[in-house]
């Protein structure tokens, strides 16, 4: 039996690639959109994606449908915060687009809502489901790459169209920059592989281009026990896609993901194991299309098939180390 989905709102960067999976699957029914703005509607919801769903006339038509059990929440990061205390107050679950907003403590809040009510809250970050980051994963969990004592990562892209600046009106977004709205992918990666660091200690510069408010110039260093990571992000380069990458070192060997998408992978290892050489070695991954999987996943917790990939306790996690990254929180 098919689940029913909606989406409330459309401002947020995936939103369009949100409402497309949620659209051709066929395991859900896309019940529809809300989006509490005419303007936005009359703009962003005329691209093709669109074209054919339902518009709820107001967010109670959502919220009340009891036939609806989960609701993708892609407004403006300004607004995911409301709108998903609003999805879980009414006991349905989020599909909650990152970064979680600007204030922890309401994402805390958030959360115990979803606590209280056993409900699911999975964070939108799209590397999650990736094929070389999910090898990486399980080679550092499995103690194949031995202890991990450094992990580097670059995640940049170039300028932004006049329409970004006119959504981007979060804290985060204004003081924040690309470290906050785009590094947080590749933050949510490095909390999965080391943890919560002891230590953040981030670098935000503009350099001239862009809006002056945009923090465009951007990197991270994280403090663990025994590790190091260190996250770079601008918004200055050129062709940024194919240097896009992160790099994991561990005692027993090294993996090297570049670009991220599709995803090329390097394994470097101490002696031959699991079907690899000793050295430096290419392996196959398989591309696949962005939010396909997170979608499965999300439906599969739903119906109680697995327990979620990432708990809750690793959302608030990563969220915390977002904010630490983009200098909004010690």
């Amino acid at each position: 039996m098919k689940l029913r989905l909606a989406q409330y709102g459309i401002s947020h960067d995936h939103a369009s690639g949100k409402a497309r999976v949620m659209k051709e699957s066929d395991e859900i029914e896309f019940a529809g959109v809300f989006e509490p703005s005419p303007e936005v509607r009359e703009t962003l919801g005329q691209t093709p994606v669109y074209e054919g769903v339902h518009w709820f006339a107001s967010k109670e038509e959502i919220l009340e449908d009891e036939t609806i059990v989960a609701v993708a929440a892609q407004g403006r990061v300004s607004q995911n915060l409301t709108f998903a205390r609003e999805i879980l107050e009414h006991g349905k679950h989020v599909w909650f687009d990152k970064p979680a907003g600007d204030n922890l403590d309401e994402f805390r809040e958030v959360l115990d809502i979803a606590r209280d009510k056993n409900l699911l809250v999975q964070l939108g970050y799209m590397f999650r489901y990736n094929a070389g980051f999910q090898f990486i994963l399980d080679w550092v969990n499995a103690g194949k790459l031995g202890d991990i004592f450094s992990v580097r990562g670059r995640i940049s892209s170039g300028p932004s169209s006049d329409a970004h600046w006119k959504r981007w009106d979060s804290l985060g977004e204004h003081s924040g920059g690309i470290m906050f709205i785009l590094a947080c992918h590749l933050t949510d990666i490095i909390v999965a592989l080391l943890g919560r660091p002891t230590r953040v200690t981030p670098f935000s510069r503009h350099e001239g281009y862009d809006v002056p408010w945009y923090r465009n110039n951007t990197a991270a260093v994280f403090e663990y026990p025994r590790a190091l990571a260190m996250l770079e992000s601008t918004s200055l380069e050129v062709d940024s896609g194919k240097s896009r990458r992160l790099e994991v070192y561990g005692t027993r060997g090294s993996a090297i993901l570049e670009p991220l998408e599709p995803p090329a992978l390097c394994l470097c290892l101490d002696e031959a194991r699991d079907g690899y050489a000793k050295g430096w070695q290419t392996v196959p991954v398989e591309p696949r299309p962005r939010y396909v999987e997170s979608l499965q996943a999300f439906i599969a917790d739903i119906r109680g098939e697995k327990s979620p990939d990432r708990s809750l306790d690793h959302e608030f996690t990563v969220q915390e180390t977002v904010l630490r990254a983009a200098g909004l929180r010690e």
